[in-house]
């Protein structure tokens, strides 16, 4: 910057329409998720972290930033003394009584919730814009949209799988019509059986599901949690899902984090959800 410039304002609207406006872009951000943790570090902002959540684990360097709490309980004394000039909040992520205290706290603050692949690469312009790294994010953006339309080609026109997504169990756990799975599955040419439910994601029972009978069953697993949540459906043979071996495990790291990398978890889906549709 030339001397005796002044820094130019940057403005961005978050996920609630609110308008974001700082005199200069960010240098010291606190981030409440992993995800937008990983977002920063991809637009080569990184170095603005001075604060983060629990599990924020991606990259490597994220793992060294200062916690401040998880996702649900959040250390407010810590955030106000780590002198912030903007927070990143996860809207479904944090808890609505920690999000209330903070904006006590009359911190900037820029709220963040991904419903669709195209909320991914909005939001890495954004973080993009506020933190003043805009060509990196640009073209992170850029490599995500193109990424993403490259699964969408390649998978159009197959036959549609009807599936069930398992997030949890007990209780058991799915994913309605809105979240951003159900879109992913949609990448990959399948349909999220229970897409009509209200609720972000509803509580089902086995009942439900044996209605549904899906051509198969999904759940984001990784072998080293322990042993898989899938293994009791097979006590349910009158599935289809179950008869026709299509219990599906894929990488939570990737599918589950409203992140650029979950291109890449949605490249794996639709390669096991293609192998299911071929009888394999």
């Amino acid at each position: 910057m030339l001397a005796g410039a002044v820094p130019a304002q940057v403005s961005v609207l978050d996920v609630d329409g609110r308008a974001v406006l700082l005199p200069a872009p960010a240098r010291r951000v606190v981030s409440l998720a992993p995800h937008l943790t990983e977002l920063m570090f991809a637009i080569g902002a990184g170095d603005r972290v001075v604060g983060t959540v629990e599990h924020a684990d991606f990259p490597e360097a994220a793992r060294r930033v200062p916690r401040v709490g998880d996702s649900a309980l959040l250390d407010l004394e810590h955030i106000v003394a780590l002198q912030p000039d903007l927070v990143l909040t996860w809207r479904h992520g944090n808890s609505p009584q920690q999000l209330q205290r903070l904006a006590a706290l009359r911190l900037p603050t820029y709220a963040s919730e991904a419903r669709t692949l195209a909320d991914i690469s909005r939001t890495l312009r954004d973080l993009g814009m506020l933190a003043g790294t805009q060509p990196e994010s640009e073209r992170r953006a850029q490599q995500f949209d193109a990424a993403v339309s490259e699964l969408r080609a390649h998978y159009a026109g197959r036959r549609r799988l009807e599936v069930f997504y398992q997030v949890w169990n007990p209780p058991l756990i799915t994913i309605n019509g809105e979240h951003l799975i159900s879109q992913l599955l949609e990448l990959c040419g399948a349909h999220n059986v229970f897409a009509g439910q209200r609720p972000l994601t509803p509580t089902v029972t086995a009942e439900a599901v044996l209605l549904a009978d899906p051509d198969a069953i999904v759940a984001g697993w990784s072998d080293s949690f322990g042993d898989s949540p899938l293994h009791g459906w097979q006590r349910l043979p009158a599935l289809r899902a179950v008869r026709e071996g299509h219990l599906l495990q894929v990488n939570p790291d990737l599918l589950h984090r409203q992140s650029d990398r979950v291109v890449l978890g949605a490249r794996e889906l639709c390669e096991k959800l293609d192998g299911a549709r071929a009888g394999r």
